[in-house]
């Protein structure tokens, strides 16, 4: 592929909320797995199982595609396998075991809105180590403005406490660990991409963290019921999400500043919450809606505008 797919303006704009589209998704079709397949909110090792299936075969899938594609898929250094190893057990592995159980025990709207901290993460971590994508004040307002959106969604969601401070370690609490570790692997991602074809590096560290989220379901004794047609596609659906999505953001990354391309997770908790209420069944026509939209997109802008050069003044002569 060109790299110009992926740094033009219109293409990173485009590519970005299609991944962010089919993370939106995520929400419900999580939800909903856990419903067909009978996955109590205590059931961790069930959770885990469930999300080592998707994230494996989702690996498999990438790297099946890079090989049709001629890429070195085998040939990998021993460095090289290092650094594809942690980034599946960290971008993958962990950020899912603590992901998984948080919206076990989390609403689909706040778990939305708690995942959104990712951006926060991402912009902050970027500002330390990348010379090139340091935070300034345009970049701090669209953050902030953008997360004012994110929130807005669900302001006048029904609930005795609404989004009071009903924040608890299992659910909010392991969302916001999740979000620290996706913002930090991304990075280490960003890195590898380097020297690492991103296909490739996403097709491995997905099938090494799927396999050992899948090691940890089995150990603890996880076990998927009713496993008929329709958790079948479900589960095919989301394999597919993740090796796109995954994909994408990696060459999105390793072509953009980090600080302007986290800026489109505030996308990723409008889709969910519009996604679950046409999927789950929920009301989705109010008006906090548009009104996210139209902050969570004037944020994107902010963060991701490129100043103006301004003309070099001409010198007087006398």
């Amino acid at each position: 592929m060109s790299s110009s797919l992926f740094t033009t303006r219109s293409s990173v704009f485009a590519l970005a909320t299609l991944c962010c589209f089919l993370w939106g998704s995520a929400f419900p079709a999580i939800k909903a797995g856990f419903a067909l397949l009978a996955v109590a909110p205590s059931d961790i090792a069930s959770q885990m199982l469930f999300a080592g299936w998707r994230f494996a075969l989702a690996g498999l899938i990438l790297l099946v595609l890079a090989a049709a594609m001629k890429k070195t898929v085998l040939r990998l250094s021993l460095a090289q396998f290092r650094q594809v190893g942690l980034l599946g057990l960290t971008q993958t592995t962990i950020q899912y075991v603590f992901f998984y159980t948080g919206v076990a025990h989390a609403t689909g709207a706040k778990a939305s809105i708690t995942n959104a901290t990712s951006t926060f993460f991402s912009v902050m971590l970027a500002h330390f180590i990348y010379a090139n994508d340091r935070l300034n004040g345009r970049k701090a307002l669209g953050c902030l403005i953008g997360f004012v959106g994110v929130m807005l969604v669900n302001l006048d969601r029904a609930g005795p406490n609404g989004l009071g401070l009903d924040f608890t370690l299992l659910g909010e609490g392991f969302i916001v660990i999740a979000a620290f570790v996706l913002a930090a692997a991304s990075i280490y991602g960003k890195r590898v991409s380097r020297t690492l074809d991103p296909m490739v590096m996403t097709g491995w560290q997905l099938t090494i963290g799927g396999v050992v989220l899948t090691v940890i379901g089995l150990a603890g004794g996880g076990h998927l019921a009713a496993f008929g047609w329709e958790a079948t596609l479900l589960l095919a659906y989301m394999a597919l999400l993740s090796s796109a999505a995954f994909a994408i953001w990696s060459l999105l990354l390793k072509h953009n500043p980090v600080g302007m391309i986290a800026a489109f997770n505030f996308l990723i908790p409008v889709f969910g919450v519009v996604l679950s209420g046409l999927f789950l069944g929920e009301t989705i026509l109010k008006w906090s809606y548009l009104g996210a939209l139209i902050l969570v997109c004037a944020g994107i802008w902010l963060v991701t505008r490129t100043p103006r050069a301004r003309p070099l003044a001409l010198s007087k002569t006398g």
